[in-house]
């Protein structure tokens, strides 16, 4: 038996001398990953069908790889040619704030100099945009943190202080509409508004101002149902800045709200243009991911195309526009898709193209 044993012991010793000499297997590099592309939704699949945010640019940017990514909503999609990442979030802030959180914390990725182009149709303000046109954002700002009292329960108009209650939607912290000063909560950061880096912003607007968009007979009609020389124009490039929450709103009277209410959260510095439902979520992640050294914020823009406009036309209710603006029956809503890549693959593509420059350098114009 002794003898048995030892043997034992021997054979034993002899199979794991390999695992005892062995090296961990090194780690696998990250990906660098030079442009993001965040969509928000999808109708269907991602190739092939009735497309959403996302379809166009999977399958005109190739992005065919695709990546398991079960700690957010839908699974990357990869072009490692290029170095560009789709990103599909899913629909609201909730679920863009998770997505984001997800894709910077995913150790498969170098995100360190990777840009983030957020691409996306939104309802446009026919006083500053038409339908189909494309919006280059400064300010984001969000349209949900907030107190509220039903409009039917403001002071009423025989009192002293209605110029002061022209809405129930009053700020966070605050006892009336736009009461001043402002000041933001929480150490002066109450995720009410994002400011993206301008000179970036300019060099996106620069180079894609004068590029053309698609049109059709059944927008120019539409266009003429509402009033002001911005709502006729054709299709075009702009500047102004975007309104984020995931209520969906429509109708004049909430049209002045969304003004004032940028105009109040940015100091009077932004103009409200678009109204869009996820981009203050992605821009709390990636602000928190920027502190985390994860990301660089000073590579994020956001554009968003005019699928319809925020409010009814001339002679019509709120309640019955908003009945009509459905998905996918938007008054413009395959225009503005192809516009949201028309206008959006320029700046990725340039990137892209010139990343010996742009890796390190973030372009700026001249």
């Amino acid at each position: 038996m002794r003898h048995i044993s030892i043997l034992l012991l021997l054979v034993t010793t002899l199979c794991a001398l390999p695992y005892a000499n062995a090296q961990p297997a090194a780690a696998q590099k990250p990906i660098e990953i030079k442009v993001v592309v965040i969509s928000m939704f999808e109708q269907g699949a991602d190739t092939g069908d009735i497309p959403g945010e996302y379809q166009f640019w999977v399958e005109r940017q190739h992005l065919d790889t695709i990546l398991p990514f079960p700690a957010a909503y839908h699974d990357l999609r990869f072009n490692p040619t290029t170095g560009v990442l789709g990103l599909l979030t899913g629909v609201g802030t909730s679920r863009a704030t998770a997505s984001v959180m997800a894709l910077g914390l995913d150790p498969r990725f170098d995100l360190t100099h990777a840009y983030f182009v957020v691409a996306g149709i939104a309802g446009i303000d026919p006083n500053v945009g038409s339908l189909g046109s494309a919006v280059w954002s400064d300010y984001i700002v969000d349209a949900d943190l907030a107190h509220e009292v039903d409009a039917r329960e403001i002071p009423n108009a025989t009192e002293a202080d209605r110029k002061t209650w022209t809405t129930g939607y009053i700020p966070l912290g605050k006892s009336f509409p736009y009461e001043q000063p402002r000041k933001a909560r929480f150490n002066g950061d109450d995720g009410n508004i994002y400011k993206l880096n301008s000179t970036f912003v300019s060099w996106a607007f620069n180079l894609t101002k004068d590029t053309p968009l698609p049109d059709n007979p059944a927008m120019a009609k539409r266009r003429m149902d509402y009033e002001g020389t911005a709502a006729h124009r054709p299709p075009f490039v702009l500047r102004g800045d975007n309104l984020s929450g995931s209520t969906y709103w429509h109708g004049k009277l909430m049209n002045q709200w969304a003004r004032d209410w940028v105009k109040y959260q940015t100091d009077g510095k932004g103009t409200y243009a678009v109204c869009g439902m996820e981009d203050t979520g992605t821009l709390q992640s990636l602000t928190w991911l920027a502190k985390a050294h994860k990301v660089d914020l000073n590579r994020v823009l956001v554009l968003r195309t005019a699928s319809n406009y925020d409010q009814q036309a001339t002679n019509t209710t709120a309640t019955d526009s908003i009945a009509a603006n459905k998905l996918g029956k938007y008054s413009a809503y395959l225009p503005a898709l192809d516009s949201a890549y028309r206008v959006g693959h320029i700046v990725v593509d340039n990137l892209v193209a010139n990343w010996s420059k742009t890796r390190d350098t973030i372009p700026a114009s001249e």
